[in-house]
C-alpha cells in the first residue's frame, strides 16, 4: 500500500487531469448530442415521492421476476416472494420466455454490487448470461466473458436474446451463436427492453472514457480509486452532469431509429431503463424519486440542445 502522502499527491494530480481533460473527455465520451435527438420536454412525473431511486421499470400484470443483487433471482407474485435461483452474486436483469424459461445476467463474478465501479474501471469481462429451466430446476451458464453484463431482452419471436452490444441466437438446446448488435452507441448501454414492433429501447449512461482508460492503464490511479471510491463520480457523472438519453434500435440490425436526449438533466437524469407502453415511454432513474412518462405521439418533438 502506498503512503498516504503519495496517495494525496496522486489525488491532486488525478483531479487536475480530470479538470484539464473534462471538456474533451465528456464531449467524446458519451451522450453526445446529435441533430436526430429529440428533447424530453413534456415528460410527466409519476408517483413522485413514492419510489426511491428506481433502477428499472416494468408494466406488471400479476407476476414479476426480479434480481436482488446478492440474493439471486426472486419471483414476486400475489402469493408472495419465492427464491428461484439463490446465492447468485451480482445478479442484474432477467427476462421470461413463453415456456417459463428464464434468462438472466450476472454483472460480475469478481466484484460485489458495492464495488461495481471497480469492475467498470478494471475493464475485464467478468459478466455472465445464464438460463434457468423451470422444468428441471437447473441453471446453466450460456456465456461468460461479458463486460459488465447488464440489461437483457428477448426478441419478439423468442429466437434470440439481446444483451448490450450482443445478439445471442438460439440454435438448439445447448448451442448458441453470438453476433455483434447495436455497437457504437452514443452512451454506455444499461437496461434494454423489447418494443411491441420488435425493436428495442436502450437506456444509455454517460461515462468519461478518457479517465476510465487512465485508471485502467496506471496502477497508481487504480490504487487511488480503491482508496477514494468517491472519485467514481468523476468517471461516472450523475445529477445534472450525467444527463439522460435513451435510444430505440431496430430489432434486426441494431441501428438507431429513435432517440430522446436530456443532456443537461433538465427533466430527468441518469435514466437506467425505458419501457414503451400504450404510446408512452416510461423511464426509471437512479437519481429520481419518480417514474418518468414521456408521450411518444407528440407532434414534431423539439430537438435536444446542449
Amino acid at each position: 500500500m502506498a503512503p498516504k502522502s503519495f496517495l494525496t499527491a496522486c489525488l491532486l494530480a488525478f483531479t487536475l487531469q480530470i479538470f484539464f481533460s473534462h471538456t474533451v473527455s465528456f464531449s467524446v465520451s458519451l451522450l453526445s448530442n446529435s441533430n436526430e435527438s429529440s428533447s424530453m420536454e413534456g415528460l410527466i412525473k409519476l408517483e413522485v415521492g413514492c419510489v426511491n431511486h428506481p433502477e428499472d421499470v416494468s408494466i406488471v400484470v400479476r407476476v414479476r421476476f426480479i434480481q436482488l443483487l446478492e440474493m439471486g433471482l426472486l419471483k414476486v407474485s400475489e402469493e408472495g416472494v419465492k427464491v428461484i435461483v439463490p446465492n447468485v452474486s451480482f445478479a442484474n436483469d432477467v427476462i421470461e420466455a413463453s415456456d417459463g424459461t428464464l434468462y438472466f445476467t450476472v454483472s460480475s463474478t469478481k466484484y460485489t454490487p458495492a464495488d461495481f465501479y471497480k469492475d467498470m474501471a478494471e475493464g475485464n469481462p467478468y459478466g455472465q448470461l445464464l438460463k434457468y429451466d423451470p422444468k428441471s430446476n437447473q441453471t446453466t451458464v450460456l456465456q461468460e466473458g461479458i463486460y459488465f453484463a447488464n440489461g437483457i431482452a428477448l426478441s419478439k419471436d423468442e429466437d434470440f436474446v439481446v444483451i448490450p452490444m450482443q445478439k445471442i441466437l438460439a440454435e438448439g438446446q445447448s448451442q448458441w451463436n453470438i453476433n455483434p448488435f447495436a455497437e457504437n452507441l452514443p452512451g454506455e448501454p444499461d437496461n434494454i427492453n423489447l418494443v411491441p414492433d420488435g425493436s428495442f429501447w436502450i437506456a444509455l449512461i454517460k461515462m468519461n472514457q478518457t479517465d476510465v482508460t487512465a485508471i485502467q492503464n496506471c496502477s497508481e490511479n487504480w490504487e487511488l480509486l480503491d482508496a477514494y471510491p468517491g472519485l467514481i463520480s468523476l468517471l461516472l457523472p450523475m445529477g445534472s452532469d450525467g444527463g439522460a438519453r435513451v435510444v430505440k434500435v431496430d430489432g434486426i440490425d441494431g441501428k438507431i431509429i429513435g432517440d430522446f436526449n436530456d443532456p443537461n438533466a433538465t427533466y430527468i437524469s441518469f435514466v437506467t431503463s425505458a419501457v414503451e407502453f400504450e404510446g408512452n415511454l416510461h423511464l426509471a432513474s437512479l437519481q429520481s424519486y419518480f417514474i418518468g412518462k414521456l408521450p411518444l405521439d407528440a407532434p414534431n418533438p423539439e430537438l435536444a440542445t446542449i
